[in-house]
């Protein structure tokens, strides 16, 4: 399979269209989709999967997702997670939802990626793959240090890329009810 990555500028307006344009590429019509939104509520930086997870609660009633800022699906969660997932929806096609640190100048980009991706490598953990498509918000730069810069991101520019992503995934899945009601 080829791997395609998009990226994606939190703070230009055409952000959340072009996140619906990136999800309808790789999720097929025949899968249901499935929003899995990894991180934990107690550091302000991996907060964004949980974020992503409320608003998307809220805006929509015709998506299942799991991990929310009051039911959080964190590190040690993930693996268990991945298989109650599978078992529960078996003909879902999963998105899966993650901060991330990255190079200085990739800080405020949103990455959408056509594979799973792996929660916890920028804090030096293996938990494995999850997800079928993922969407990953760079928060913070890489250090020596990395676990410290997730406490140090600013709130506006999580809460900024959350609401994209989420508002991104929600032009998704009205685009995609359009196409599944015409044809």
């Amino acid at each position: 399979m080829e791997i395609n990555q998009y990226n994606f500028n939190s703070y230009n307006d055409y952000t959340a269209d072009n996140i619906s344009s990136a999800l309808q590429k790789h999720i097929p019509l025949n899968k249901t989709p499935l929003a899995v939104c990894i991180g934990s509520d107690l550091v302000l930086g991996d907060s964004l999967g949980p974020l992503v997870g409320t608003l998307l609660k809220k805006k929509s009633a015709n998506l299942y997702v799991y991990g929310t800022l009051n039911q959080p699906i964190t590190a040690k969660d993930v693996c268990v997670a991945r298989n109650e997932l599978k078992q529960l929806h078996p003909n879902t096609f999963s998105i899966a939802i993650d901060a991330s640190i990255g190079e200085a100048d990739d800080v405020g980009l949103i990455k959408v990626i056509n594979k799973g991706l792996k929660p916890g490598l920028g804090v030096n953990k293996k938990l494995g793959v999850i997800g079928d498509v993922s969407i990953i918000g760079v928060v913070a730069g890489k250090s020596l240090q990395n676990y410290n810069l997730y406490n140090l991101t600013r709130l506006n520019l999580v809460y900024k890329m959350a609401e994209t992503i989420a508002d991104g995934i929600i032009k998704f899945l009205t685009s995609r009810e359009t196409t599944l009601k015409n044809a």
